[in-house]
């Protein structure tokens, strides 16, 4: 099954995820056969991290975004742990800090860019400040509004200079994210996890939509594409993640660098 291409959102099309299944399974039988790939594609893509980190003139960029509750954490814990954390790296976006919120949206963002040779993973990104600013009207939408043409500017800066994108929308519907909430008010284990900010934003469900919508359909770019990838079904949303990753670094063909020295005058006593 090609997930790049069934998952990969046309260009130039307007997203309505209402034509999305956020159940989608694309024929995977069941969660043990899902499982079993999955491992596979966690091998590849480490072999692949390592010829990365050892080239040392690529990047790859992956973005996470979804509602609360899709699984964004989920998603890097099952699919992205085994990857060496000396190239691979993971940033959580929250809240800005006043430094952060005195320069412009996109300075957080850049800082931590993954250099050549890593893999940089964003939980949460720069679309934030194209969906929650959006929807919590913290600025004027004269101000939001241009954030989608510099958004792209930026991504295809960071693409002309050896970064590969990949962004991944993580979909569950709204009555997953109902349970999922719900699990976690009943298990103390992940009491932690909630709080009364989750119900007032999940109130807020269709606006989130609305600007998710918007965001994927004027930032979705052949440097910088969008994936909707089912998450209803965690154990295929990690399949389909962990292919995505595995076809992307593939397609970089990242190589090992030649030795510096001789080889042959190289004496281990």
């Amino acid at each position: 099954m090609d997930f790049l291409k069934r998952y990969r959102l046309p260009l130039k099309r307007k997203c309505r995820l209402e034509e999305w299944d956020a159940n989608d399974s694309a024929g995977v039988k069941n969660r043990e056969q899902a499982e079993r790939q999955t491992a596979k594609n966690i091998a590849a893509m480490r072999a692949l991290e390592y010829r990365l980190y050892a080239e040392n003139r690529q990047a790859l960029l992956i973005v996470l975004q979804g509602m609360d509750a899709a699984g964004k954490d989920g998603a890097i814990r099952h699919v992205m742990a085994a990857l060496n954390p000396q190239s691979c790296k993971v940033t959580s976006f929250k809240q800005p800090s006043a430094l952060e919120l005195s320069h412009d949206f996109l300075w957080r963002i850049h800082r931590v860019a993954p250099a050549t040779g890593e893999i940089g993973i964003f939980n949460r990104s720069h679309y934030e400040d194209v969906l929650v600013v959006r929807v919590h009207d913290l600025v004027p939408r004269g101000v939001w509004s241009r954030r989608y043409d510099q958004i792209n500017r930026f991504e295809q800066h960071l693409a002309e200079n050896g970064t590969r994108i990949i962004k991944c929308f993580l979909y569950i519907d709204k009555e997953e994210q109902k349970q999922r909430l719900l699990r976690r008010l009943e298990d103390p284990a992940r009491h932690w996890k909630i709080t009364e900010a989750d119900a007032r934003e999940r109130e807020r469900w269709d606006d989130y939509v609305a600007a998710y919508e918007e965001a994927l359909s004027r930032c979705n770019t052949k440097a910088a594409p969008w994936f909707i990838v089912p998450a209803n079904r965690k154990w295929y949303r990690n399949l389909v993640l962990s292919q995505i990753v595995r076809k992307t670094l593939t397609d970089m063909k990242p190589q090992l660098p030649k030795p510096v020295a001789n080889l042959d005058q190289i004496l281990i006593t």
